[in-house]
């Protein structure tokens, strides 16, 4: 029952934070006002379903959220498999550990922070970077508001937190090979691409499936803390993601009705996405989620 009571905890925390919010989606269908409460705002219908599938700054928002996105989930489903691959290939171990220790660590900082150490590396007056560029007699860039630039600059950054950490689900399964699988290899004359090849990526496959299915749900979640940090009015046209919109309409526009029609319309297709992927995983391999 001790164990129970604990698990009490975990399930208390999903029920207030995650199915709760749940029964407040109907706003997405009412004229909500805070002082009136659910009961007494008026029903509108698909009224806020409508506003925003008809508002180009949504679209823009949108398509913008789907090629960070895609951008994001490629280099950091690749990215980490391939550090873990070479993480798995380094001698000596305590050079392995020091790498380790060091790729993770950005995880652990916030976006607040991490936003002070890249306006110390890339401010156009003072910035590290800049004042390199000056020495080589070059012109000071903008980063943080060059709309060509910005979009590198969101997945690079977001790149650099979270690669280290990604990866840690594949060196925890590279652990797992049999070793003698690698020591048959190399008797075999099978060189570092051949047994990465050959032994390594079909080992580790059911964890990228997995890893990759959960990615894909979350498709269309770009990064709200890292956006709000990053982004500035400048580079609202490549910079606004669908998060960054619904906090404009919903908390500073007190257009609450309007805010959660999206995120239902967001969260309908990431839902739909994640059937989509599981059902064809399912198909052509043997791992999937459900």
């Amino acid at each position: 029952w001790q164990l129970q009571v604990l698990a009490l905890l975990g399930f208390g925390f999903l029920a207030l934070f995650c199915y709760t919010p749940i029964c407040w989606n109907v706003i997405a269908f009412q004229d909500f006002k805070i002082a009136k409460g659910i009961g007494g705002s008026p029903w509108v219908g698909f009224k806020h379903f409508k506003a925003f599938l008809t508002d180009p700054i949504f679209w823009m928002s949108f398509w913008n959220t789907l090629g960070m996105s895609a951008n994001k989930f490629a280099l950091n489903t690749v990215g980490p498999i391939l550090f873990a691959v070479l993480l798995s290939e380094m001698p000596g171990k305590c050079l392995k550990k020091s790498v380790q220790t060091m790729t993770y660590l950005p995880h652990f900082l916030s976006w607040v922070i991490m936003y002070g150490i890249i306006l110390a590396l890339l401010a156009p007056g003072d910035g590290i970077v800049n004042d390199a560029l000056r020495l080589m007699g070059k012109q000071p860039v903008n980063f943080l508001t060059d709309s060509k630039i910005f979009p590198f600059l969101v997945i690079l950054s977001d790149a650099w937190k979270e690669m280290g950490w990604s990866a840690i689900i594949f060196i925890a399964a590279l652990m797992g090979i049999d070793v003698s699988l690698f020591e048959a290899a190399i008797v075999e004359g099978a060189n570092s691409w051949q047994r990465v090849r050959y032994i390594t990526l079909p080992a580790i496959k059911p964890v990228i499936v997995i890893v990759l299915l959960m990615k894909i749900g979350t498709v269309l979640d770009a990064g709200f803390n890292q956006l709000y940090m990053l982004y500035s009015p400048a580079v609202y046209s490549v910079g606004d993601i669908i998060d960054t919109w619904v906090y404009r309409q919903g908390l500073l526009n007190s257009q609450f009705g309007l805010a959660t029609a999206a995120g239902i319309f967001k969260g309908i297709i990431g839902m739909l996405l994640l059937f989509c992927s599981n059902h064809l995983t399912k198909k052509y391999t043997e791992s999937s989620l459900f």
